[in-house]
């Protein structure tokens, strides 16, 4: 299928090439990539369902009935009533975000015949399709419906963390020295460690042998050989290898494109809030957001980098769609980590100009869809994106029960505290298959020129006081980049 390429006629009647920064060519742009959907049964999910809420209204408004699979109801607003069908999917008890989310591929393709039926009676005929999210393949039809949103086996596999510094020495990408051992090699795990450690010791990431991992859940900070033995404990049933580096000290931070025929647009850098307890050597991932600036001139090298990377992806992999790097802004500039090979959080931080349109175009693309679009279309948007700062102030708590709950916070210049009148920071909490989920959201503590990781901190604290989540004194890292 094609998409037609949409022009812009000014006043004049002068026609131009696609102009994204125009809210109507945006809106004809992105009623075309959603022709893919229109009129036809759209099944959504495994999905939280408060996270599914816009989703939602814009497959409704392409003239789609609707029906949510919902692994659980979640923190927020939920679909108003009558606005689609909603069946529950039985998901097993967790430990972590990366048990949680390596179930979805497997219970997307192998569901509960309560399930499958109630879809059947929703979509008799089988004419509609699926849209899930980046952690359940394409390859194969669910049910002989279709499925987008989410992508091929191919590219889920290029998220190994152990494959990352091979793509950026391919690509041209400065990295942090590493070495790549088995786990079973606890003595060369303890060599490696002594001679790559800085200041603040190593970092140990697992590798994805039973699957995807993400959310820090398989990354271990590392001083001493106390460390190292829990660290083993840890991996040997996980993993087979595990990529030893330097703890890189600064802002973790990521920068994010899209691979289109023509090359890759470069978006803005985005702010990952890693909060960490230097006594414990707790990492904790707890939000993301554009608030923050890195100098120009790294700016415009993650920028590079991301480009790089693309043509890299693109060339070896057939590559299409979003992407996203992980690091960090040291003091000598900003270092790698790891690879997101999806529409991951971040870049979706930074699609927050319009996600529909960038949600509908990631779908398109994976979908192998020719858009009419190129890499200089979508990256005229970074302009808005700059002028748009958002941000994701979350908490995720692993094995904690809650109680869903929304009710304003009140914010004292550095902490948190329950408001009894509207304040522009909505606090919400829910359940989820591995403990819960907080957020602020929305939150006027965001402003540009100020860190998100102080106020995702105070509500880390806040969970942790008010809910007993048993948190050690996480803080944010340190800015340690100096503009030249």
């Amino acid at each position: 299928m094609e998409v037609a390429r949409p022009v812009h006629r000014s006043a004049d009647g002068h026609c131009s090439v696609t102009d994204l920064r125009d809210p109507v060519v945006r809106a004809e742009v992105t009623d075309r990539l959603g022709a893919v959907w229109a009129g036809r049964p759209v099944v959504i999910g495994p999905f939280v369902l408060a996270g599914a809420t816009p989703y939602v209204g814009w497959f409704r408004d392409l003239g789609c009935p609707v029906l949510v699979v919902a692994t659980t109801r979640g923190a927020g607003d939920v679909p108003a009533d009558g606005e689609c069908e909603v069946v529950m999917l039985p998901t097993p008890a967790t430990a972590s975000m990366t048990d949680e989310l390596r179930t979805h591929d497997r219970l997307a393709h192998h569901l509960p015949d309560e399930v499958r039926s109630a879809i059947d009676v929703f979509d008799p005929p089988r004419r509609g399709s699926w849209f899930t999210t980046p952690f359940v393949t394409t390859d194969e039809p669910i049910d002989g419906r279709p499925v987008t949103g989410g992508r091929p086996a191919s590219f889920l596999a290029l998220e190994d963390k152990l494959l990352a510094d091979a793509m950026w020495d391919a690509a041209g990408v400065e990295r942090a020295a590493y070495h790549v051992l088995e786990v079973s090699d606890g003595l060369g795990l303890a060599a490696a460690s002594l001679q790559l450690a800085s200041p603040l010791g190593v970092v140990w990431t697992g590798d994805a042998r039973d699957g995807f991992n993400g959310g820090g859940n398989y990354v271990r900070w590392l001083r001493d050989a106390d460390d190292r033995a829990r660290a083993l404990a840890f991996f040997r049933p996980r993993c087979d290898r595990v990529r030893v580096m330097p703890f890189l000290d600064g802002v973790p931070c990521s920068i994010h494109g899209f691979v289109l025929p023509d090359g890759t647009a470069a978006l803005r850098p985005v702010e990952i809030v890693v909060l960490r307890d230097p006594v414990t050597r707790t990492l904790r991932y707890c939000g993301l957001g554009t608030t923050w600036d890195p100098p120009p001139a790294d700016r415009e090298a993650m920028r590079e980098a991301v480009r790089r990377v693309g043509a890299q992806l693109q060339r070896e992999h057939g590559y299409r769609g979003a992407f996203g790097i992980d690091g960090v802004l040291t003091a000598d500039g900003f270092r790698p980590t790891e690879l997101n090979t999806r529409m991951s959080a971040g870049a979706t931080t930074v699609g927050d100009v319009d996600r529909r349109f960038f949600t509908f175009l990631q779908a398109a693309l994976v979908a192998g869809v020719e858009t009419g679009l190129t890499a200089a279309d979508v990256e005229g948007l970074v302009p808005e994106m700059d002028s748009q700062r958002t941000g994701k102030v979350i908490y995720v708590g692993e094995g904690i029960q809650v109680e869903d709950d929304t009710y304003p916070l009140a914010w004292d210049g550095t902490s948190f505290s329950r408001a009894a009148s509207e304040t522009g920071n909505q606090f919400s909490i829910g359940a989820t298959p591995s403990g819960l989920f907080a957020k602020v959201d929305p939150c006027a503590e965001l402003v540009r020129g100020r860190r998100l990781a102080p106020i995702s901190a105070a509500l880390a604290a806040y969970v942790d006081t008010t809910y007993g989540a048993g948190l050690s004194a996480v803080e944010p890292a340190p800015d340690v980049r100096v503009s030249s």
